[in-house]
């Protein structure tokens, strides 16, 4: 299934101009960030996302799915990947080679 992004635009990454779009769609796949600050998964299966410092440092990942946070770098100083339940929302920030979790709202139960 395919990945639907927004009208592409210029961002500063890093000291590094970065060709990306604002958010994406992304649809029964993995998934490596590219400088996006919105990203909502959906679809019916577990899927992995893969947090590129290198061109990324801040995106909010809405999942509507279950879904794998994966990063080389430690997440909160701790973890090399988080898990997304179906329905949760949550920021990452790339800080001095740490992913940083800002905000999170956790598990939605309907």
């Amino acid at each position: 299934m395919p990945v639907f992004r927004s009208i592409p635009s210029l961002r500063v990454i890093n000291g590094t101009p970065i060709e990306t779009s604002d958010s994406a769609v992304v649809i029964n796949q993995d998934y490596e960030t590219n400088g996006e600050y919105v990203i909502i998964y959906k679809g019916d299966e577990n899927h992995k996302l893969t947090l590129n410092h290198n061109n990324t440092d801040h995106v909010v990942v809405k999942s509507l799915t279950n879904v794998l946070v994966y990063s080389e770098n430690l997440i909160d100083e701790e973890f090399n990947e988080v898990e997304l339940d179906k329905g949760s929302c949550v920021e990452f920030k790339y800080i001095n080679g740490f992913w940083y979790i800002l905000s999170s709202d956790g598990l939605k139960n309907s």
